[in-house]
């Protein structure tokens, strides 16, 4: 949520910074509420002192023996007045509340108004077989749909090994960086959605447990966010550093097309996740930290990828700067994403209340948060099988790996 004072005393540059992604128009909604409702408080604090100067001349009068109908008349005009200005107060709020929850965060200067490529690392181009053809029976698809519907899968045999040997070998690599591991909860309430902006913005993706007035997360970015949530955090404690593993649930409303072939855009997946609470001034420097850990991993994995600036039209509502890692999948002759890393300033912060104490202020401050993929598992395991993959089908796995559970190589599907 962008912080309502900035709003008000700079809606120029909020609008310029909005204009970037095409939300300007947003920010007249907002200041027409917030006068609203500053014209409404003291109209009812004038109203509460009038109830409590009737108040005591009520009881004066009773208590001189006097006839207090005409004031207790006048206190019940006034309480008449009083409620009305609450209702509308309580109304603008909710509204002003609604209008401010449609504004996205505004984008960092340096973020592009079109995808850049910044680099590309490895060897690139190759063509091959894909994924299904690689794993054969190992990934099955048909019986899933029969059991669960199209777009999920069964892992079987050596890819299971190679999965959570992926998931070891991401923790491993985070613990190595500062980061404590954590397996999150993924039904969360709709709160810990709104604080990390996936509501209101991507209600068509996410699954609801309406039952429980739950929902299933696309990301474990979600409860990590809320981990601190309504916290005072000692300065000197940042920056905080998690390293979430858990399953993910995505709708995937409206893919289709080459997306829908094997385990790249399916419904469930597993992904480890870094999510950093810093001081503001950091954030910035963050942000480039987790791009670099996102390549130290793609590079122990031997997979070729780029690097991708995002195009301001294309953050999520919650960040000001985003950085796609894409491999190449020989399969498909193309870049797929596979990581992605966001700075979202202090929009989360403001909405889930987290603050810290810095150690020189005594005022608080909100936190600035940052989130960025270490491992999709379901893609990663593309990637390796693809960019693996020798003439005959078998395909070579990466030493990394190998030395935390993986096999060294997988034969020929359905050899």
């Amino acid at each position: 949520m962008l912080d309502i004072k900035l709003i008000r005393s700079e809606p120029d540059v909020v609008r310029a910074a909005l204009a970037r992604r095409g939300a300007d128009g947003l920010v007249d909604a907002v200041l027409v509420l917030d006068e609203r409702r500053r014209e409404l408080l003291p109209a009812l604090e004038s109203i509460q002192a009038e109830q409590n100067a009737s108040s005591k001349e009520i009881g004066g009068a009773k208590q001189r023996g006097d006839d207090a109908t005409a004031a207790i008349a006048a206190m019940a005009d006034v309480a008449a007045r009083g409620r009305v200005l609450s209702d509308e107060l309580n109304d603008v709020e909710a509204d002003l509340n609604a209008a401010l929850a449609e504004l996205p965060n505004m984008p960092s200067d340096d973020a592009p108004l079109e995808d850049t490529v910044l680099r590309e690392v490895g060897e690139v181009g190759r063509s091959g077989r894909d994924h299904l053809e690689l794993a054969g029976s190992m990934i099955d698809m048909e019986t899933a749909a029969r059991v669960s519907g199209s777009r999920f899968a069964y892992l079987k045999g050596d890819l299971v090994m190679l999965e959570l040997a992926l998931v070891r070998f991401a923790l491993e690599t985070l613990r190595g960086h500062g980061f404590e591991p954590v397996i999150p909860p993924v039904l969360v309430r709709e709160q810990a959605l709104y604080g990390t902006g996936f509501l209101p913005d991507t209600e068509q993706q996410i699954y609801k447990v309406s039952e429980d007035d739950l929902y299933l997360v696309g990301t474990a970015e979600v409860p990590l966010a809320s981990l601190h949530a309504g916290e005072v955090i000692d300065g000197a404690d940042l920056p905080l550093r998690y390293a979430g593993f858990s399953p993910c649930f995505r709708r995937e409303a409206g893919a289709a097309g080459r997306d829908t072939r094997g385990i790249l855009r399916v419904h469930q997946f597993d992904k480890v996740e870094m999510f950093c609470f810093v001081a503001p001034e950091a954030a910035a420097e963050e942000h480039e930290r987790l791009l670099s850990i996102e390549e130290e991993i793609l590079s122990a994995l031997e997979i070729p990828y780029r690097v991708v600036a995002i195009a301001v039209g294309d953050l999520g509502s919650s960040a000001a700067k985003k950085y796609d890692c894409e491999a190449w999948l020989p399969g498909q002759e193309r870049f797929r994403e596979l990581t992605s890393c966001s700075n979202t300033t202090d929009f989360q912060a403001r909405r889930l209340d987290i603050r810290y104490r810095p150690e020189s202020e005594k005022r608080l401050r909100h936190v600035h948060t940052l989130n960025g993929t270490a491992v999709a598992v379901g893609r990663t395991i593309i990637a390796l099988l693809e960019n693996g993959q020798r003439d005959d089908g078998s395909v070579v796995l990466p030493a990394p790996l190998v030395a935390v559970g993986a096999p060294v190589e997988l034969p020929p599907a359905d050899s």
